[in-house]
């Protein structure tokens, strides 16, 4: 099945139903009187489902993937936070295992769509018109963005050559 929209990855899906049971649980006492946990918690499961629907709407596969690994980073933060609301008695047993299984399945999601497009190339622009004698496999492929590397290292001059001798005339 091919995702034409970001709301058709599962992993945006699962990462919605986390942020929906983060904001059910931080809405009620007592975790609700904790303004600051509720703010980070909150904050983090929004990033996870902001992190997805951005890097869809990227044009190229390893932008994409960028943007998942931070949406995964996000759902590991919201895992903990999740843990830590748990030790504070802030949610209860069973809604603690249901988001954490949530949380787990979105974690892994993000790291499977991550290895695909890892392999993947970028398919050709929608906007691209072809003439009628043009086929689109003879279409040159996009060139993907690379990323920013570090400078290679200087290296020292090498010692002058002397100049060899013009050879004599004859």
């Amino acid at each position: 099945m091919v995702a034409r929209r970001f709301e058709d990855l599962i992993v945006w899906q699962l990462a919605y139903k986390i942020q929906q049971g983060v904001f059910a649980f931080t809405s009620k006492p007592p975790a609700s009187n904790d303004f600051k946990f509720c703010n980070q918690i909150r904050e983090s499961s929004r990033s996870a489902r902001k992190n997805i629907s951005e890097g869809f709407g990227r044009f190229y596969p390893r932008e994409f993937a960028r943007f998942l690994r931070n949406a995964g980073g996000s759902l590991h933060e919201t895992k903990d936070h999740r843990l830590e609301g748990h030790e504070s008695k802030y949610i209860s047993d069973v809604e603690f295992k249901r988001l954490f299984r949530l949380t787990l399945r979105a974690i892994k999601g993000c790291n499977r769509l991550n290895a695909y497009l890892r392999n993947a190339k970028a398919p050709e622009p929608f906007w691209r018109v072809w003439s009628p004698d043009e086929k689109p496999s003879e279409a040159q492929e996009p060139i993907e963005p690379s990323e920013p590397t570090e400078p290679p290292e200087p290296t020292e001059p090498s010692e002058p050559t002397e100049p060899s001798e013009p050879p004599e005339p004859t």
